[in-house]
Parts: structure tokens; sequence; C-alpha cells
């Protein structure tokens, strides 16, 4: 079932035409790869999905259409996104880190603390329990949970970031770069993570300039190049497209 689907989308900063009629669809299970060279106007096909830049086009999650709706309102829909830095509160363990975004669930009112502690304190409890769950699996071990996010290992800070995104739950999870400095078991630990989200049911977009793990991992691929999609395909269809190739190696195949 698809997901989201996004429809002739289009960016513009002045008059420069970052992203031109540009449409694809994700479907529950399934991870889409975004692919391009530099400039290709990857980051803006995000920006115009999770409503941070004005654009053309429209966008719908589950049948709805949700091209107005505001950036900070989509994640409670289920459309929930991954920047490529690592994004923390660095003043909070990795733990804190996760009860904060998952703070709907976790929190507890004055009032019900006041007269009914033992409530609260049953539900702290139960959200801790939640978010270690999370965070183990994620791929972020306990022996991480009680330390600050800048005091754990790189590739441990990458599935954290993995994980905030997703939170308590997403319908959709649009990852920007997730391999970004990864190599080695780090790399295979991604590698097992983002099949086992597919297998999870959730739909998965994400932008990789690693082909070799992007070529693994995704079951459909969109290529783009000075702002429009070139091709869409498979990992193999895309391989030996003639447009694909020369966008990537300056040559006709």
């Amino acid at each position: 079932m698809t997901v989201l689907q996004v429809e002739g989308l289009g960016v513009r900063y002045g008059e420069l035409v970052a992203l031109d009629q540009v449409s694809w669809s994700v479907a529950a299970g399934e991870l889409l790869g975004i692919i391009g060279p530099n400039g290709a106007g990857k980051s803006s096909c995000y920006d115009a999905v999770t409503a941070m830049v004005s654009h053309a086009g429209r966008v719908h999650l589950r049948g709805e259409d949700v091209t107005d709706v505001p950036s900070h309102r989509l994640p409670e829909r289920g459309l929930k996104r991954a920047f490529q830095q690592n994004a923390f509160f660095h003043e909070l363990s990795v733990l804190d880190n996760m009860l904060a975004v998952m703070h709907d669930s976790a929190g507890s009112s004055l009032l019900s603390s006041t007269f009914t502690p033992w409530q609260a304190a049953r539900r702290r409890a139960q959200s801790i329990a939640q978010a270690r769950s999370v965070l183990e699996r994620f791929g972020v071990g306990p022996e991480y949970h009680d330390r600050l996010p800048t005091a754990i290992p790189y590739g441990t800070q990458r599935m954290l970031s993995v994980a905030l995104a997703h939170g308590a739950g997403a319908q959709v999870l649009l990852l920007d770069e997730p391999g970004a400095g990864l190599g080695g078991e780090d790399m295979d630990r991604l590698t097992r993570l983002l099949h086992a989200l597919k297998r999870d049911g959730l739909a998965l977009v994400v932008i990789e300039h690693h082909m070799d793990l992007i070529m693994a991992v995704a079951d459909r691929i969109v290529v783009l190049d000075q702002g429009r999609c070139i091709a869409i395909g498979t990992p193999a269809q895309v391989q030996r497209d003639p447009a694909v190739l020369e966008a990537y190696l300056g040559r006709a195949a």
C-alpha cells in the first residue's frame, strides 16, 4: 500500500530551479533511494516534502493531502525526517534524548504528578522501558544510555540520529545520508537496521551517496539530475540506464 506520494514537486530559489516536476511514491515495507550528483535537488526534494520550503506540487500521506500542513505538524501524522548532521540535545544523556522525543507519551501533568504520584511514577517507568527498547532496536546498546551523545562512538551516534528521528513510531521515515562517515562494521549495522525496518513495514526514503549501501537496501531508486528525475526503477535498472551513466560518468552508455 502506498504510504507517501508526491506529485509534480517544484522548488525555486529566485531564478534558480532547484526541483522541476518531480514525482515518486513509497509503500509500506519499501525503501526508496534518492541519488544524484551534488546539486541535483535531493535535499530540496526533502525540504518540499516536509513543507520546509515553498513549493509547487502535492504531497499525500496515506491518501490524505498534507501539502499545506505545516512542517512541525507532520511528525504527529507519521511523516518524520532525519537530517544529514547528527542532531542531539548535547546536554542530555542518550536515554534522556530519546525520552525527550517521546515526550507525548513520557510526560505527566503537574496535576497528576501532585495528586497521583504513583501513576506518574508508573508512566515514567514505562516510558523509560520503552525508550530503552527503541534505542536497543536501533543498535544503541544499554552501555551508552547514560552517556552524553558526544561521548559515544561516531557509528553509534549515527544510529542514535535515526532512532531519534523515528521516536515512538513513524509511518514514513526520510533519511539524509545515514551512511555518511561510516565504514566496515558500522555500515553493516546500518544495512541490517534498514532491512529490519523494512520488514517491520516502515516506508523508508533514503538519500545516499554510498552506492554500495543504496544498491544493497533499495527496492527502487529515483535518480535526480539538475532538479529533474532522469530515471526511476530497481537498482539493476538504474545501473544500466544511459541517462544515469551520463549524469554520473559524463558519457553515454
